[in-house]
């Protein structure tokens, strides 16, 4: 072989730098010069030149290529095919994986042809590091996708995974999939800016994260996403979306349960199943469970005070004499009671009736109610509740000393006002407590 060992020379220390291997190949006489080969390369024990190098080339790789990359690298090398392929391309570059000292390397093997075409330079590099560089960075960018897919409060998925997993459904929808089934079901916790406005948003936060364990609790098999501050969605898919009505009603109860305990969120909830007869997009289905659940979260609202106010203690109903004569107490304590709100109950039926103005400035259902005590309750402070409580088991247990209170309670636009009851109790002819009345009146 005819080599310039000076330009050669030139070439091959600032290769060195960059490469683990050089060699020079002589085309029609197949024969081969080795210019350098770094210490990685030791054990394959390479001759400085030699002829029949394809023959050398192939022998080589059968020694130190993976297993997994051997017929993938031998059809590479092959000299029919590789000529071919740097006659169209003037290069050509195959990565695989040698095993030198017992230890995986990913190199690349880099031939390109020369200006007179009749020689080829071929090179190797060892590119381990840049491979496990690679490797952290398709694992960062993956753990950055998927975090970018999670509600950081819930560990739930979020809004965005919510809209590429829409885009999936829609696309199955305009192919003319007939074999689509899917539900959603819309999640809304009740109160929550109250929850935040009144006990900050430590307890809000905690509320979102008690609602989301509700909702996977019950949709073991579905995927849950929130959509919003204090909205989620479920799409229902296999035993999820077969037992759909059953779930439903589960969440639903354990939901009322807790608006009854006063012992976690309350959930307003609403369900939409999937109809290719008459649903164009996901959204309408969307829509319909939305729909579905503001009308739920209404009930529950307005559930909250009329159960009561229908269902007199024990199912009897206050008689009509009591009634009347509860009507007329009333009206003689409005007359001397100037301002402020009137209440007065009758002890033996739990029957109330409360002034006009307090039911409108306070939301109140009626100004007829039974049970008035646990209807009032709702619209206390959380952190006024308990002396509210104390006072009414008090009366309820035929205590007639009043103690002095002041709490605060929400009225209908959400503020809230602190109130100063001043109450009496008035006791039948046998000395029991018969009825509970007073005046509330706003500090």
């Amino acid at each position: 072989m005819n080599i310039d060992q000076g330009a050669f020379g030139q070439v091959a220390t600032i290769l060195a730098k960059q490469f683990d291997s050089m060699y020079y190949v002589d085309i029609e006489s197949d024969h081969f010069r080795e210019f350098f080969h770094s210490q990685m390369l030791d054990e394959m024990n390479l001759p400085e030149q030699g002829t029949d190098f394809f023959a050398f080339l192939s022998e080589q790789a059968r020694s130190v290529v993976h297993p997994d990359d051997m017929e993938y690298v031998l059809q590479l090398i092959d000299k029919e095919a590789l000529l071919e392929k740097l006659s169209e391309n003037n290069s050509s570059l195959i990565v695989c994986r040698f095993i030198l000292g017992g230890q995986v390397k990913h190199v690349c093997h880099f031939s390109v042809m020369c200006e007179d075409g009749k020689h080829i330079l071929g090179c190797i590099k060892n590119i381990e590091r840049e491979f496990l560089e690679r490797e952290e960075q398709e694992a960062l960018i993956s753990s950055v996708e998927r975090l970018a897919r999670l509600d950081e409060l819930t560990g739930v998925k979020n809004k965005n995974a919510f809209s590429e997993y829409v885009n999936e459904i829609e696309d199955k929808m305009s192919s003319g999939n007939t074999d689509l089934e899917f539900g959603v079901v819309m999640c809304d916790i009740n109160d929550l800016k109250l929850i935040n406005d009144t006990r900050g948003h430590y307890f809000g936060d905690e509320s979102i994260q008690r609602a989301c364990r509700m909702i996977c609790d019950v949709y073991e098999n579905s995927a849950v996403y929130r959509v919003g501050g204090d909205e989620f969605a479920v799409i229902l898919s296999g035993e999820d979306y077969i037992r759909r009505k059953s779930l439903l009603n589960k969440l639903k109860k354990e939901s009322e349960e807790n608006d009854r305990m006063r012992s976690g969120p309350v959930l307003a909830c609403g369900m939409s199943v999937y109809d290719p007869d008459i649903d164009k997009s996901f959204y309408e289905v969307y829509e319909r469970a939305d729909a579905k659940m503001y009308l739920n979260k209404s009930e529950l609202k307005i559930g909250r005070r009329t159960e009561n106010v229908r269902r007199p203690l024990g199912n009897i109903g206050i008689p009509d004499a009591r009634r009347r004569k509860l009507d007329s107490i009333f009206g003689a304590l409005y007359t001397v009671a100037g301002d402020g709100y009137i209440f007065l109950t009758d002890l033996k039926y739990e029957f109330s009736r409360w002034s006009l103005s307090l039911v409108n400035d306070f939301g109140l259902p009626s100004e007829y109610m039974y049970q008035v005590e646990k209807i009032w309750e709702y619209n206390i402070h959380p952190d006024d509740v308990g002396r509210y409580l104390e006072v009414v088991k008090s009366v309820l247990q035929g205590n007639s000393v009043l103690y002095s209170i002041s709490y605060r309670a929400r009225r209908t636009d959400g503020t809230y006002v602190t109130l100063k009851p001043r109450g009496f109790v008035l006791n039948d002819s046998n000395g029991v407590p018969e009825y509970f009345g007073g005046i509330i009146i706003p500090q």
